[in-house]
């Protein structure tokens, strides 16, 4: 079996397995879920000292939710990317064991135009992995996920994507995107404010790729929200400011819930 190796364990999350599932059950029993079952959500993905609580306030929404499928959309920070990568491999390791991919939402997502089969963008990227410790938390072992890393791409493209693989009722598309970056505090909060409108707005071209370093699957998502007429609701808004970082220099994170 192919396995793609933790490439940020021990830097955004604790790399022991009882340290880091501790962690992540606190985070999650700190949320009252809202009833709704999600048919996508929105996470930020930074260390979890500055996003722990904002990254469960979207995962807690899974809790004893029938879901076997997950679909993480999130940017690639490292390597240039036109379109979208899925990895080859057959699962991603954790420190709580490894993740499985969905073989079959994988051939499905090759077939459509724009989306490539290449592990390169996938090496280092955190964007991704830091989702899987809740995914694990929240629905156990035996979840697939396909991880979907969206470069450069018009958000039609990725409307299109989700809609071709959110096709079950046990499926569900995460974008994992944190918000503005390196603004103070104050600045920081007026533009994730307006960001969050245009997500509530359902109004992608409201967005600008200075909003979220997850511009472009943040964008497709809430194309998929207008053309399917999904609600949204916004879970939780946050900087890294309010978990103890610099407020001259904060990273803005924010939770929604997307449903039918």
């Amino acid at each position: 079996m192919a396995v793609r190796p933790a490439a940020v364990s021990g830097r955004f999350y604790p790399s022991g397995p009882v340290e880091l599932a501790a962690l992540v059950d606190r985070l999650l029993a700190a949320v009252r879920p809202s009833g709704r079952r999600p048919l996508a959500l929105v996470a930020p993905h930074a260390g979890y000292r500055y996003c722990g609580t904002v990254a469960a306030a979207a995962y807690a929404q899974l809790t004893g939710a029938d879901v076997g499928r997950v679909v993480v959309l999130g940017p690639a920070h490292f390597v240039p990317l036109t379109g979208c990568a899925v990895p080859s491999v057959d699962a991603f390791a954790t420190p709580l064991g490894p993740v499985r991919l969905d073989a079959a939402a994988r051939r499905l997502a090759a077939a459509l135009p724009g989306v490539a089969v290449d592990d390169r963008p996938h090496a280092g990227e955190h964007a991704l992995e830091t989702q899987l410790p809740f995914l694990l938390r929240t629905l156990g072992p035996e979840v697939r996920v396909l991880p979907v890393l969206v470069g450069r791409t018009d958000p039609a493209a990725v409307a299109g994507l989700l809609c071709a693989l959110l096709t079950g009722p046990d499926v569900v598309a995460v974008v994992s995107t944190d918000l503005s970056h390196y603004l103070d505090r104050a600045r920081a909060q007026e533009r994730d404010a307006r960001t969050v409108s245009a997500v509530l707005g359902r109004d992608d071209a409201a967005l600008r790729p200075g909003d979220a370093c997850g511009y472009y699957p943040l964008r497709g998502l809430v194309r998929l929200a207008a053309d399917r007429d999904l609600a949204v609701e916004l879970l939780h808004l946050a900087t890294s400011a309010d978990a103890g970082a610099d407020p001259g220099r904060v990273v803005g994170y924010g939770a929604f819930l997307l449903a039918g």
